[in-house]
């Protein structure tokens, strides 16, 4: 059963864990992706400055933090 995206670009999030040397957040999302195999849906996300793009499951998102570095 495949499930809808609850975020869209643009959106800024925080994830619910992240690896050892990552920032939980806050990530802008710069893009929808196709669903995995389990029909998760799963996004491009982009942190502060100049750091690597990484695509994340919508489960492994938190939510939209309350104040961002992008926020302007």
């Amino acid at each position: 059963m495949q499930q809808k995206h609850e975020f869209s670009v643009g959106d800024r999030v925080e994830l619910v864990r992240a690896p050892v040397n990552v920032e939980r957040g806050p990530y802008k999302i710069t893009g929808l992706m196709p669903e995995g195999r389990d029909g998760e849906p799963q996004y491009r996300i982009k942190g502060e400055g100049n750091g690597p793009e990484r695509v994340v499951t919508q489960a492994e998102i938190a939510s939209r933090p309350k104040s961002s570095v992008f926020d302007s």
